[in-house]
C-alpha cells in the first residue's frame, strides 16, 4: 500500500514529466494536437499511458468499492436494493424527457478544445497515441505493450458507453476540433452490434500485444488476461435479455467461448481465486483486499496509497473512512440495506426456511454464509482496527422518558448511519483512525476480480445449455467462501433447470459481489426493475419497483419485558456500580445463562434485551408513500439536452424525446 503503483501515478507524473518536457502535458491536454517528440522517447510514451490510466480510475478519497466513472459517485448503487436514497433514476417523473436529468449526461458534449475529462476527450488522446506510436521508431515491443495498453481503455470506454445507451458514435482515429471544417465531427451512433464487434476487435488485439504478468513493477498493469477477462464482460452483457430479447444460443456460446478463454488464459499466468495458504474459507475471502502485488484474484485493480494527505503523490482510498461508524471517527456513511443482508444464505448455502438451520429474525446474524461475515457488522459484532483490536459496534437506543415514542439516547453519541447496520467488506482489521481518521487508506480495489470470470463463465454455460458446467462454476465460488457441502452441491442440489441456475448465478454474484458496483448492471442487463419484468418472473426473482429500502432499529428493554426509560446506557457499566440492566463486556461471562463465550452472550442479549425492528426511513418519508420507481427508458438511456442541441445529427435513442421529435435509434440493432 506505500507503493505509488502505475494506477496512481497521475498526480506524481505531473512532477516526473516536468523534469522531461515541462510542457509535455500541457500541450497534449489543450486537444489541438501533440508533440512527436512522446512518441520518441519511451519514458514520455509511458507517462503518456499512464496519464490516460488516470483519465479512468478513481480519485483521490473516492469511495472506491461503489464509484462508477458515468456518475463519478454511488448514484447507480442507490439505484438498487444495496443502498438507500433517491436518485434521478428511481422517482417519479411527470414525464421521460431529454430536458430531465435523467436522460444520463454521461456521453459528453461535442469535442471543443476545453480542457475535460469525459469519454471522447478521453478517446481523443487514446486514438492520437495509437495513431502516432508506430511512426517514430520506438523499439517493436515497447509500443506493443503501449498499443496494448491503450486498445484495452479504448475498448473499456467504449464498453462502458454501450452498456449504457446501445450504440454510439465510433471515433476510431484522432479528431482535431481546431484543424476540422465541422462535418469531420460530425459521427453518428454506430449500431450496438458494429460497437460490440470493434470493443471485441480492440481486445482481441490488445490481448496479442500484452503480457500475460507484468514484473512487480508494474503490477496493476492490463495483461492480455485483463483483456481477455473484458472480453468475456462485454460478450455476456451482449448475451444478456437486455440486448439479446430473443434469448439468441450463438451469443450465449459467443460468451462462454470467450469467458473460457479468459479463465484459461488467466490460470496460465498464475491468476485464480484468492486462498489463504492454498486454504479455501471465508478468512482467506475477507483477506483478498489487502494482498496487492501478485494478488491471483486482481484481474483488473484500481490502484491507491496510503502516502500522507496532502502530499502531491497521495491517493488515499476513501472507502475504509466512509464505511467505519462515526464513533471511532469514521465517515459512518454507508448504510447496507436489510435487503441485501436477507439475500444471504445460511452456512449450508439454502436460504432461510429451506436450510438444515433455523433462521432466528432476532439473531439474523446466525449461521449465515461466512462471506456474511466479512461483509457486515451488525449491533455487537467485533470490528477490529488497528488501535482497538477488539472494538465492538454496539448501535442501539433506548427511551430517555417513559412519554417518548421514539428513543432520543443512543450509543452513537458522534452520529448513528441510516441503518443500524455497517459494511465491513474491504475494511481493514489494521486500519489506523490515528491519521486522518481511517482516510489515509492505500486499499487497492480490483474493478474484476478472478471470481468474476468464473461466474461470468457459469453464467454464460448456463445460457448455452451447458447446465453442469455452470453449476460447477458456482459451486467452486461457494467451495472457496467456506459454505457447508451438505447436500453436494453447495446448497443448490434444487437448481436444476436453466432458468433455476440463471437465478442461482445472479444471485451468487450478489452475494459474492455485495457493494463492489456489479449490482446496478446486473439488475439492468437482465431487466429486473419493473413489476411486470418477464425475466424476474421466469427467474422468480422480486423486482425493485414498488419497493422500499429498508434497516433495522434496535431499542432495549428489560430482561423482564419492560421498556428501559432512563438517561444512562442500560448496558454499560459505570467506574462505581453496575449496568442499568446488563453489562454488555462484563470481565467474565455468566455461567448461569449460558454463556461460555462472547457469542454466547451476545446471543443472549439479542434473545434478552435488544428488540429489533424494520426500520422504514432509509428512503424518502416526504411523500410518506415514496416507492422506487424505474422506467424501462432506462434499460438504454436517452441522449440529454446538451448533447443533442451541440450535436443535432445524432439520432435519439427510441423511448425518449428529442429536439426532432421522438427517437429514431434502436439499441437492439
Amino acid at each position: 500500500m506505500k507503493r505509488n503503483k502505475i494506477l496512481y501515478l497521475i498526480t506524481a507524473l505531473v512532477i516526473i514529466m516536468a523534469s522531461c518536457k515541462d510542457a509535455f502535458l500541457e500541450e497534449k491536454r489543450d486537444l489541438a494536437g501533440y508533440n512527436e517528440e512522446v512518441f520518441k522517447d519511451a519514458a514520455l510514451a509511458q507517462g503518456y499511458v499512464d496519464y490516460v490510466y488516470g483519465l479512468f480510475l478513481p480519485a483521490n478519497n473516492a469511495q472506491s468499492l461503489s464509484w462508477n466513472i458515468a456518475t463519478n459517485n454511488d448514484t447507480f448503487a442507490k439505484t438498487t436494493d444495496e443502498f438507500a436514497g433517491e436518485t434521478d433514476f428511481n422517482k417519479i417523473w411527470t414525464s421521460i424527457s431529454y430536458t430531465n436529468t435523467h436522460a444520463l449526461n454521461y456521453l459528453g458534449a461535442r469535442l471543443t478544445t476545453s480542457i475535460v475529462n469525459n469519454p471522447y476527450t478521453r478517446l481523443k488522446q487514446i486514438n492520437i497515441f495509437i495513431a502516432e506510436i508506430d511512426k517514430y521508431g520506438l523499439p517493436e515491443d515497447v509500443r506493443n505493450k503501449l498499443k496494448g495498453q491503450m486498445l484495452f481503455w479504448r475498448a473499456w470506454q467504449y464498453f462502458d458507453l454501450v452498456r449504457l445507451y446501445g450504440g454510439v458514435p465510433l471515433a476510431l482515429t484522432p479528431q482535431d476540433p481546431i484543424l476540422a471544417d465541422g462535418n469531420d465531427l460530425q459521427i453518428p451512433r454506430s449500431s450496438s452490434s458494429a460497437c460490440i464487434k470493434q470493443i471485441t476487435a480492440d481486445l482481441d488485439l490488445a490481448m496479442t500485444l500484452l503480457p500475460g504478468k507484468w514484473a512487480s513493477a508494474d503490477w496493476g498493469r492490463i495483461t492480455s488476461g485483463g483483456a481477455a477477462a473484458l472480453k468475456g464482460r462485454v460478450l455476456l452483457t451482449w448475451a444478456s435479455p437486455l440486448f439479446n430479447r430473443t434469448d439468441d444460443l450463438t451469443r450465449w456460446e459467443d460468451a462462454y467461448k470467450a469467458n473460457l478463454a479468459a479463465k484459461t488464459l488467466l490460470e496460465a499466468n498464475g491468476f485464480g481465486l484468492f486462498k489463504t495458504g492454498g486454504t479455501a474459507n471465508a478468512t482467506a475471502w475477507g483477506n483478498m483486499w489487502f494482498t496487492e502485488v501478485n494478488n491471483p484474484e486482481a484481474v483488473i485493480v484500481y490502484g491507491f496509497n496510503n502516502l500522507a494527505i496532502g502530499g502531491n503523490t497521495t491517493k488515499n482510498s476513501g472507502w475504509e473512512q466512509a464505511a467505519r461508524s462515526k464513533e471511532i471517527n469514521g465517515g459512518g456513511s454507508l448504510s447496507p440495506t436489510k435487503e441485501i443482508v436477507d439475500a444471504f444464505p445460511m452456512k449450508d448455502g439454502k436460504m432461510a426456511g429451506a436450510s438444515t438451520y433455523i433462521y432466528d429474525a432476532k439473531k439474523f446474524y446466525k449461521n449465515r454464509d461466512p462471506r456474511f461475515y466479512k461483509t457486515f457488522v451488525y449491533n455487537g459484532a467485533i470490528w477490529p482496527y488497528k488501535e482497538s483490536t477488539t472494538f465492538k459496534q454496539w448501535t442501539y437506543k433506548w427511551y430517555r422518558t417513559a412519554a417518548e415514542t421514539t428513543p432520543s439516547l443512543t450509543t452513537e453519541l458522534k452520529g448513528a448511519n441510516a441503518s443500524a447496520i455497517y459494511i465491513s467488506k474491504a475494511t481493514d482489521p489494521n486500519a489506523s483512525n490515528a491519521n486522518g481518521n481511517f482516510s489515509q487508506s492505500g486499499m487497492d480495489f480490483m474493478e474484476l476480480r478472478f471470481a468474476e470470470v468464473v461466474l461470468n463463465l457459469a453464467e454464460s454455460a448456463i445460457g448455452s445449455n451447458k447446465l453442469a458446467e455452470g453449476l460447477e462454476g458456482i459451486k467452486s465460488i461457494r467451495e472457496r467462501a467456506g459454505v457447508e457441502n451438505l447436500d453436494g452441491s453447495y446448497g443448490l442440489a434444487g437448481a436444476a433447470s436453466r432458468d433455476q441456475l440463471f437465478a442461482a448465478v445472479l444471485n451468487e454474484r450478489n452475494i459474492e459481489f455485495a457493494y463492489e458496483g456489479k449490482r446496478f448492471f446486473d439488475l439492468r442487463r437482465w431487466m429486473l426493475f419493473e413489476e411486470n419484468s418477464p425475466t424476474a418472473a421466469r427467474l422468480g426473482i422480486k423486482p425493485l419497483n414498488g419497493t422500499r429500502r429498508t434497516g433495522y432499529f434496535i431499542t432495549v428493554k428489560s430482561v423482564a419485558g419492560v421498556k428501559y426509560v432512563g438517561t444512562a446506557d442500560p448496558l454499560l457499566k459505570p467506574a462505581t456500580g453496575n449496568a442499568p440492566i446488563l453489562d454488555r463486556d462484563p470481565a467474565t461471562y455468566p455461567t448461569a445463562n449460558g454463556s461460555a463465550n462472547y457469542a454466547a452472550y451476545l446471543d443472549y442479549l439479542y434473545d434478552n434485551v435488544f428488540v429489533i425492528t424494520v426500520k422504514d426511513d432509509l428512503d424518502k418519508t416526504n411523500p410518506a408513500d415514496w416507492k422506487f420507481k424505474w422506467y424501462p427508458e432506462y434499460y438504454f438511456f436517452g441522449l440529454n439536452e446538451n448533447i443533442l442541441s451541440s450535436s443535432p445529427y445524432l439520432e435519439q435513442t427510441t423511448g425518449w424525446n428529442s429536439l426532432k421529435g421522438a427517437g429514431t435509434f434502436d439499441p437492439l440493432k
